[in-house]
Parts: structure tokens; C-alpha cells; sequence
């Protein structure tokens, strides 16, 4: 979950194509804050820690969506869609056929506090459906969600390439360097997913992952935290990250991060 927050974070300042497409940049400045990608990722987290196995498909997706709506019109100037600030807000919140990368970059938590990746994939489809039920948009979910429990099960990086792949015919083929010089603001799963994964496989550590993804630019915090979570569960987070983590937090949000700390310790 620090990855996720700590990618949408350092990412923030160079949204919109802002950066100048390079890994050398102060991880942290005055204008690093969080966006709603923290906000709808520790909502996603909540929710989850609030189900029980007897917890049904329905009963799961609406605890996501109350949680979703909650945080979000707490922080309703943190970054938001027009179509999902819409479904904030709407008396009768139904899925609009999204492909948006917001499916992928809140999922982290499904990746994390189950044991099987079947459950994963689950926990990533109905996190996915309130809102993004679009199958570009689900598959984003899942194989953001799959790659950070295959990470954290300690599969290699190789491994990881070829389920993400071969499961959901992602083209990881390009290097960073191929990426780089014509990519620019989008925020579909397509073209943000694969993106986010190769920036984690050129990575030589948690922080080198995150300043890859930075530098190629596009819709970088949303890049960033999905890179960013899956490197956590393969590197891990060096403690004083997660002390800048921490400290850009409210009160209310750094409580479900420290109980989702407290959930991992079980």
C-alpha cells in the first residue's frame, strides 16, 4: 500500500505531462500531495478488510462502492474524473463502462490480503466493476492485482512477464527507452498498465522504479502508483519513504493505512 501512495505521490507534481522525462527529480517538493488514487485505494483497502469469507459478489461491491463514496466526497477536490465525480454524487451509483486506469490504481489492497490469487482476481474484478465494468478496465485490475501477489509470493521478475502476458495479453515487449519519446497524458488501462509493469521490470529497486515510471511521463501519478505498488511487494519500502509516506497523510487516511499495516502483521 506504500508503494501505491508513495507512486501516486512523488508522481503528482509531473501529472499532465508536467516532467521533463527524466529520472533525476527531487523525490519530494512542496507540490508532492496526494491524489485520488490514495484516496480510492485506501477506500478499496477499507473495504476489503471489512469482508468476511461469507461475503457475497453483491454484498463485497457495495461495501467498495459506500467506502468509495465516503472517502471520496471527504477530499471531493482530490483529482476525480468527470464521469466518476458524477458517480460520487449520483443518488443511484451504477457502473458506466469505464476503461480508465482509476480501476488499476486503486486495487492494490486485493493483492495483498488474500492468499490464493483466484481470491485475488475476485477481489480485483469487484473492485473493478462499481465503476470501471468495461473488460479493458477489469483486466486492468486484475493484472495489477495479480503482478503484486505474484511479487510478494516471491515469483521472479521473468515469471511475472510471461503470466502478465500470456493471462492478459499485455504487450510488454518495449523498453522504457521505446516508451519514453512519444508517450504522453493517457489514462485508459491500455495504455497505462503495460506502461507502469515494464517501468517495474527495468527497476533495480523500489526507488529506481518509481523514478523510471516518473520519467516517462503521461498521467504519471496514476503510472507511478501502479508501478510503485507492485515494486513493494518485490523490493519492499525502504522505512524512511515510508515515513514521507506517512507524513503527507490525514489523520483519517493514515488510520486505514495503519490499520491495513496491522492486517499484514496477522
Amino acid at each position: 500500500m506504500y508503494g501505491a501512495i508513495l507512486g501516486d505521490i512523488i508522481g503528482s507534481p509531473y501529472e499532465f505531462d508536467r516532467g521533463s522525462k527524466t529520472k533525476n527529480f527531487p523525490l519530494f517538493s512542496e507540490t508532492s500531495e496526494f491524489t485520488d488514487d490514495t484516496v480510492m485505494a485506501l477506500a478499496v483497502a477499507e473495504a476489503l478488510m471489512d469482508i468476511t469469507p461469507q461475503s457475497t459478489d453483491e454484498q463485497i461491491r457495495q461495501r467498495i462502492t459506500f467506502l468509495m463514496r465516503f472517502h471520496g466526497r471527504r477530499y471531493p477536490h482530490a483529482g476525480y474524473g468527470v464521469r466518476f465525480s458524477r458517480w460520487l454524487h449520483s443518488y443511484h451509483p451504477k457502473p458506466y463502462g469505464s476503461f480508465g486506469n482509476g480501476s488499476a490504481m486503486r486495487v492494490a489492497a486485493a493483492g495483498w490480503l488474500f492468499d490464493d490469487l483466484e481470491t485475488v482476481l475476485r477481489m480485483a474484478r469487484l473492485s473493478s466493476e462499481v465503476t470501471h465494468d468495461h473488460p479493458e478496465g477489469i483486466k486492468g485490475a486484475q493484472a495489477t492485482a495479480a503482478a503484486i501477489f505474484l511479487a510478494r509470493r516471491g515469483e521472479s521478475k521473468a515469471a511475472i512477464r510471461s503470466y502478465i502476458t500470456k493471462t492478459f495479453g499485455y504487450d510488454l515487449s518495449r523498453s522504457c527507452d521505446e516508451i519514453r519519446p512519444t508517450y504522453h497524458h493517457v489514462e485508459s488501462c491500455q495504455e497505462t498498465v503495460p506502461e507502469a509493469v515494464t517501468a517495474f521490470l527495468e527497476g533495480c529497486d523500489f526507488e529506481d522504479v518509481i523514478r523510471t515510471a516518473v520519467s516517462l511521463g503521461g498521467d504519471c501519478d496514476t503510472l507511478t502508483c501502479i508501478a510503485g505498488s507492485i515494486a513493494e511487494a518485490f523490493y519492499g519500502v525502504p522505512e524512511e519513504l515510508k515515513q514521507q509516506c506517512r507524513s503527507r497523510l490525514t489523520p483519517d487516511l493514515l488510520a486505514v493505512l495503519q490499520r491495513f499495516d496491522e492486517a499484514m502483521q496477522v
